[in-house]
């Protein structure tokens, strides 16, 4: 209820009629998994470098439909950040504008639901863009991965400490690591072990 409201208002301020899309009712078996680098881990300083993005339909990864891009960045990429995903500034030379990018990045997902593991902080790194932009902010419905694993592990370990960390589930959940940290790699990783958990009994979707 609270969501349909926030959208109902968050419509209004929409600028540009083609991108009503978005707030289209979505396919309950269609997601888009998505994860960004950032030059570093402030919403309202940093910038995005680049976004990974994978389909997600019919309890598969759709790796034909991929969304891979890399982002000229306003400010200077952190070393913390760099030491992370190994992206340096000498690597974004031939790197598109946010605002280009973000008008594929829409039209790749759609008005589908959206899938990632520290969700949060990427849609708030998009939706500081979007705001500028189109006047509103995602709408589409988020599901954050590691949320799912909790709700499900707590079944097996009630009040016991369950670690959230990414390469915890990943392990937990025997899925292959794949060795390269990038934003596209850690979308397909989020999105099997989406695929994983919602196949479990007892998740709700």
């Amino acid at each position: 209820m609270f969501k349909r409201i926030k959208n109902h208002f968050n419509k209004k301020k929409l600028k540009d009629d083609n991108y009503l899309f978005l707030f289209d009712k979505p396919n309950k078996e269609e997601f888009v998994c998505f994860d960004c680098e950032t030059t570093g881990l402030n919403v309202l300083k940093d910038d995005i470098i680049s976004i990974g993005a994978v389909i997600i339909k019919d309890n598969t990864i759709v790796a034909s439909k991929k969304f891979v891009k890399y982002v000229k960045p306003k400010t200077k990429l952190q070393i913390d950040a760099i030491k992370v995903h190994h992206i340096r500034e000498c690597d974004l030379l031939d790197a598109e504008e946010i605002q280009d990018v973000l008008k594929e990045f829409l039209e790749f997902i759609g008005n589908r639901i959206l899938v990632g593991y520290y969700l949060e902080f990427d849609i708030a790194m998009v939706n500081k863009y979007l705001v500028n932009m189109l006047g509103i902010t995602l709408p589409n419905r988020a599901i954050e991965v590691s949320a799912l694993y909790h709700d499900w592990k707590i079944e097996f370990i009630p009040q016991g400490h369950i670690d959230l960390r990414f390469n915890t589930i990943l392990k937990d959940l025997n899925l292959p690591h794949l060795s390269k940290h990038d934003a596209y790699n850690d979308a397909i990783m989020s999105a099997m072990m989406f695929l994983k958990l919602k196949n479990q009994p007892k998740v709700k979707i």
